[in-house]
């Protein structure tokens, strides 16, 4: 049986180093929400699907979708999946490993001509990561009905809006809301996805059950100052907005620092408006993510940082722009779900060890509608969004066999319906 995992784990790897070959540059993996490189990507895996004999369609999102059907038609749909946008220069498996895994499940289903109570229905989602438009979920949010249509005006860096990017995509916005699946038919939801962390890795045990997935808050901030000459304009007289910024990017580091808990504290961004080394920076643009697992931590943080920005901007004599992008609760997956998933983890022979995630997934809005579990997968020294991100063939092997023992239990036990 172990070669049979082992077998299955090798064409996994190699799916995901063909979908890795497929990238917006040559140095890295880069497929964002509705690129050529994205519109690519999925067109390999939909073939891949449909190769397994699964009935496909992409949605008004551009999310791809395939179905095994379960004899009795009124049954309910259990999901499985993840997505297949990128971070720009990404590893291969964030994403990405969890779709075809499930494609995988489905194709030893199909296999063995298991009878399903429920229907079964595998999506790869278009945007998870929210490169682009810098929002979260976008396609697992048509899919549970919490789409915000306002978001179709909101542009890329290019100017292009999501409702243009779709047209681009040959895809139909106007069905958005008929692509939701209503919250009376979910059974639940199984996402499987590498820990992009270093707690399994430690520990050298192949999988981890997540228990809840941290809340997170993201905001753009833009201090204004004045642009002046490098050489004629006296330091205290000036209103260099990015001296501000880089002192915001320390307070918001030490904060998060100083109260653990879970609590981090993120700049991944900044730009320098007409930059030039003779030149005092007179805008700067940030990021800041926020993200704890307590919601009450993270409201108090995003508080006191952004009371400090403005105090920040005063003391300085800069104006400050502090735009919410995106915040999300802090989400407890399934109990019923989690203790089948457990004794998959148990059934297959590995320790049962309870992870929350730091990381965002889109079980997140999936959890406001349905039963939502996750299965971390051990990765390379929990690198993740970065090409040294990594899977061992071993640690594939038994994630998939932890997956098979769930499913089954899944079907024979049926807890949620």
């Amino acid at each position: 049986m172990q070669q049979d995992y082992t077998a299955r784990a090798e064409r996994i790897t190699q799916r995901i180093n063909e979908l890795a070959a497929i990238s917006e540059d040559a140095d890295g993996v880069t497929r964002t929400f509705g690129t050529p490189a994205f519109l690519e990507g999925r067109d390999l895996v939909q073939s891949w699907l449909e190769a397994a004999g699964l009935p496909t369609r992409v949605d008004g999102i551009g999310n791809l979708r395939a179905r095994l059907e379960s004899p009795n038609p009124d049954a309910k749909t259990f999901v499985l999946a993840s997505h297949i946008d990128t971070v720009v220069n990404a590893g291969k498996f964030d994403g990405p490993l969890g779709v075809l895994m499930g494609l995988d499940l489905l194709e030893n289903l199909l296999a063995q001509k298991a009878e399903l109570p429920f229907h079964i229905e595998l999506i790869a989602f278009s945007d998870e990561e929210g490169v682009r438009f810098h929002t979260t979920y976008l396609g697992s949010k048509v899919v549970t009905g919490a789409f915000d249509h306002a978001l179709l005006a909101r542009c890329d860096e290019a100017g292009i809006s999501l409702d243009q990017a779709l047209v681009a995509m040959d895809a139909d916005a106007s069905q958005l809301t008929l692509d939701a699946i209503p919250a009376a038919e979910w059974l639940g939801y199984f996402e499987m996805h590498i820990e992009q962390g270093p707690v399994l890795w430690g520990r050298n045990v192949p999988v981890a059950l997540v228990t809840a997935i941290a809340g997170q808050q993201r905001v753009e901030l833009t201090f204004k100052g004045m642009a002046g000459h490098a050489g004629t304009v006296p330091m205290n007289m000036r209103q260099d907005a990015l001296c501000a910024a880089a002192e915001f990017v320390l307070i918001a580091e030490q904060f998060a620092q100083a109260h653990g808990r879970g609590l981090v504290a993120t700049v991944g961004k900044l730009a320098i408006s007409h930059a030039a080394s003779n030149v005092i920076p007179g805008e700067v643009t940030c990021s800041l993510d926020l993200r704890s697992p307590d919601e009450q931590q993270l409201a108090q943080a995003y508080d006191f940082l952004r009371s400090h920005a403005e105090a920040l901007a005063v003391q300085r004599n800069v104006t400050l722009d502090w735009k919410l992008i995106q915040q999300t609760a802090p989400v407890a997956c399934d109990a019923s779900l989690n203790t089948l998933l457990a004794q998959a983890i148990a059934d297959s022979g590995y320790e049962t060890i309870s992870l929350v995630s730091g990381a965002g997934h889109d079980a997140v809005p999936v959890s406001f509608v349905a039963p939502a579990t996750m299965l971390f997968i051990r990765c390379y020294k929990g690198i993740s969004h970065n090409p040294l991100e990594d899977v061992e063939l071993a640690d594939l092997a038994a994630a998939i066999a932890v997956a098979d023992q769930f499913m089954t239990l899944l079907r024979t036990q049926n807890p949620t319906r």
